[in-house]
């Protein structure tokens, strides 16, 4: 197993939102984790069909353009009534003409896509966010954490904290969306507390207790 004793390690994300719950989550353990934006490294083409596949895209790519271990993730919303749309696709539903990305349009398709399924009722709402992280390293090796949260689509949109899809998800056992909770509410979580509630939190979870020692 690849060590990770430099503390360097590359964060394979130009999304700004994603880059701020990493340097939170990456901070208790005294890393130095700079994005792939400060390397001046491109977006890869995320070609993949599944998390893993683009996380690993980004990932590698960010590792041996810079020769340090790189950290990614592909995250995205699994709605039960759309049969998992637009999972792997969610950045791509918020994409515009000029090639920019409008969240507000792409939670008015998701809901226009419930309601022509007849997805009234809470019941019926029912959906995740996935976040699977990958780990890479310079010469291909590769590890996966997958983190899930279980929640149910809302609308209107409530709260304007979050980003992407936040505003439209309402995690179970909460009363807030995503959009409307702080974000040490949404992902806050330190070495030692045994739960975590976001995705992305919860696949940091299984990442930092597989590689850096936390309870």
């Amino acid at each position: 197993m690849h060590s990770l004793d430099g503390k360097k390690i590359v964060v394979a994300s130009h999304n700004e939102g994603k880059l701020r719950e990493f340097a939170d989550l990456m901070g208790p353990f005294g890393f130095e984790a700079k994005s792939a934006k400060e390397y001046g490294l491109p977006e890869p083409d995320e070609t993949g069909t599944t998390f893993e596949e683009n996380a690993y895209i980004k990932a590698f790519a960010a590792a041996k353009a810079t020769g340090l271990p790189a950290l990614s993730d592909d995250s995205g919303l699994c709605v039960d009534a759309l049969d998992g749309a637009p999972g792997v696709y969610t950045a791509n539903w918020a994409e515009t003409a000029d090639g920019s990305r409008d969240f507000a349009m792409a939670m008015q398709r998701t809901e226009v896509a419930l309601q022509e399924v007849g997805a009234a009722e809470p019941r019926q709402r029912t959906g995740r966010f996935v976040a699977v992280i990958c780990l890479a390293f310079p010469d291909g090796d590769a590890e996966y954490y997958r983190g899930e949260a279980e929640g149910t689509l809302v609308w209107p949109p409530r709260g304007e904290i979050g980003f992407g899809y936040d505003p439209v998800f309402l995690p179970d056992g909460f009363d807030k969306t995503f959009g409307e909770m702080s974000a040490e509410e949404k992902h806050g979580w330190k070495p030692g507390q045994p739960t975590a509630l976001s995705h992305r939190a919860r696949a940091f979870q299984k990442f930092a207790r597989a590689r850096l020692g936390s309870a």
